[in-house]
């Protein structure tokens, strides 16, 4: 009889035990996923800035003719290396828009800049500008997967978060809140640039 009564004590207990357990490993091992995920997109941005210094001393030395558009890459760069993110504002979506916008208006003006690159046979046949184009367009390519890699771990975190039963352990030990994904933030983003020489 007491072993009964105890049974019927404990056994709810346990179980509610075991159900609140789960989450408290997995919700900070997908949210550390997450933020090492986001060190990669700003890696990744990080190398492309640095080549963009040796991409633009390249394309003025090669030709003055497009001033105006190096100034413009130069001055993106510096503001978009100036808007800095760390994992925990990774839960902020207004400063991951702002961090989000300010390396699209440096994409757009490297878009330019290598359009305008093409005008010119001389610049084209630069070696130097043609290995830096090269690196910067793999640079591109890695941005490109490190978002989606960023994006993936970002939506196994939040539905982590949001699932029985880790959303149990996630809520009440962990204090869980969602993360914000990477999204394109420039209108027209998806059009290939103008370049206009001016006639």
């Amino acid at each position: 009889m007491l072993l009964r009564r105890l049974s019927s004590i404990f056994l709810p207990l346990m179980g509610a035990l075991a159900l609140s357990a789960c989450g408290i490993n997995s919700v900070p091992t997908a949210e550390e996923a997450a933020k090492a995920k986001w060190a990669d997109v700003q890696a990744q941005y990080q190398r492309r800035s640095n080549l963009i210094g040796n991409l633009v001393a390249t394309v003025k030395a090669a030709g003055k003719q497009e001033q105006e558009t190096l100034t413009r890459v130069t001055e993106a760069r510096a503001k978009a290396s100036s808007v800095q993110i760390n994992a925990a504002d990774l839960n902020d979506p207004a400063k991951v828009a702002q961090y989000q916008q300010a390396q699209a208006q440096l994409s757009q003006g490297l878009g330019r800049l290598l359009a305008t690159a093409e005008a010119y046979p001389d610049l084209k046949t630069n070696e130097n500008f043609l290995q830096l184009q090269s690196q910067l367009e793999g640079t591109e390519n890695r941005i490109a997967v490190s978002i989606r890699d960023y994006n993936e771990a970002v939506q196994a975190y939040n539905t982590r978060i949001r699932t029985f039963p880790d959303a149990i352990g996630a809520k009440l030990i962990h204090g869980a809140k969602p993360m914000t994904p990477f999204q394109a933030t420039t209108p027209g983003a998806e059009e290939a640039p103008k370049v206009d020489f001016g006639n």
